[in-house]
């Protein structure tokens, strides 16, 4: 795994659009790396835009922000990563959201970790790497 590229979870962009102490925490995890974050991740940061009806310089904010980011588009490689995580997940009793399985297979098939708040939604997954905080 590259030490200098990172996949950040929609929280993480959400704490860093947001600035504060979760902020301040995972900051030093992108600091020199090359972030990148999943075409799910930009739309999740979509919705939450929309669903809480943000104002246009928020939404500018938001335009920008993303700009920051390599935004990982879907594959077929990232498909077949998305289909064994799921049913490993399934297999183990422990099933995993959508979404989150989609972030979970672009980290996976890149071979990159994922920085992520929510560290448990996806324990247990093989070929994934996961880097958090402490809550």
């Amino acid at each position: 795994m590259s030490a200098v590229r990172i996949i950040l979870d929609t929280c993480i962009v959400s704490y860093l659009m947001r600035g504060g102490p979760l902020a301040e925490a995972y900051a030093p995890h992108t600091q020199g790396r090359l972030l990148a974050i999943s075409f799910v991740t930009v739309g999740e940061m979509y919705f939450g835009a929309e669903n809480r009806n943000w104002g246009s310089k928020k939404r500018r904010e938001l335009e920008t922000t993303l700009r920051n980011f390599v935004v990982i588009p879907y594959d077929h490689e990232i498909a077949r990563c998305y289909g064994r995580l799921v049913a490993e997940r399934k297999r183990s009793g422990k099933p995993i959201a959508p979404n989150d399985a989609w972030i979970a297979a672009c980290a996976a098939r890149h071979a990159v970790p994922l920085l992520t708040h929510n560290a448990k939604d996806f324990m247990g997954i093989t070929a994934l790497d996961v880097i958090t905080e402490k809550e």
